[in-house]
């Protein structure tokens, strides 16, 4: 799995989000998403809205994601 391919399933799920993904081994990710979505909502709900972007590869083929949320106000 590539970072730029995690990044485009984060960004079509989360219309108008930025996602900046890295990863040094190609199954531990860690990634940072910018969201409007993300307004009013605490952060175990962000997360949740991120992994939903990426289905069934959670867990499969993306091992690890570690996740930075913010809305565009607190970026």
């Amino acid at each position: 799995m590539d970072v730029d391919t995690i990044r485009r399933l984060i960004e079509a799920g989360l219309p108008g989000a930025q996602a900046q993904v890295r990863s040094e081994d190609g199954v531990h990710f860690e990634a940072t998403v910018i969201a409007g979505v993300f307004r009013g909502k605490l952060p175990l709900a962000q997360h949740r809205l991120v992994y939903a972007t990426l289905g069934d590869l959670m867990g499969g083929e993306i091992h690890a994601l570690s996740l930075k949320t913010m809305t565009p106000d607190q970026a």
